[in-house]
């Protein structure tokens, strides 16, 4: 998202990137407005001008990744030469995700219950279309995989990467590596 000549965008972006540290580190009911306001450098009732509430940020956040995963997973889809191809492209998309905003999987395992209802459909059926993207793939690299087996091999597939926020104990590049190998080879393409 671009500033506008107001900043507003900016903020929101900050203010949305800022609560996802502090939901990751305290879990959502454990940050206040006030102490939201204050790590973005503003006060507690200034946020209201950007959200309406706590709970919409805590929507916004994990609607907007989930459209972003499923939007930049397709264009790699668009974009790759033949399923296996796809399939490494969503491989190393996810892995970067996964290393870069580990924030984000905590908050979505932890505060998943806080997601305001309609976020949480919304989030649900962007995450069905993101794992069937998937499976999709999966199956014309092995025609044997049914439907139900892609999907749970994307499933396993993701276990693995988002599990990075708990298991990443080496230096990032090594880390990308060795997630990339492990789940390329767990899914038979090399």
């Amino acid at each position: 998202m671009t500033s506008t000549a107001t900043g507003a965008p900016a903020r929101r972006d900050q203010i949305l990137a800022t609560a996802a540290e502090l939901f990751a580190a305290r879990g959502f009911h454990g940050v206040s407005v006030a102490d939201l306001g204050a790590a973005c450098g503003i006060s507690g009732p200034a946020l209201y001008k950007h959200f309406p509430s706590k709970d919409a940020v805590l929507a916004e956040m994990l609607v907007a990744i989930s459209e972003e995963l499923l939007s930049v997973g397709r264009e790699h889809v668009g974009a790759a030469d033949g399923p296996a191809d796809a399939v490494r492209r969503l491989v190393g998309f996810h892995v970067d995700f996964a290393l870069g905003r580990p924030a984000l999987i905590v908050v979505q395992d932890r505060d998943w219950a806080s997601l305001p209802d309609d976020a949480r459909e919304r989030v649900r059926g962007l995450q069905r279309a993101y794992v069937d993207l998937w499976a999709a793939q999966l199956r014309e690299v092995d025609p044997s995989l049914d439907r139900d087996a892609s999907r749970a091999a994307a499933h396993a597939t993701f276990g693995l990467l988002n599990s990075t926020p708990h298991s990443a104990r080496v230096p990032a590049d090594r880390m990308r590596d060795l997630l990339r190998a492990m789940a390329l080879r767990s899914l038979a393409v090399d």
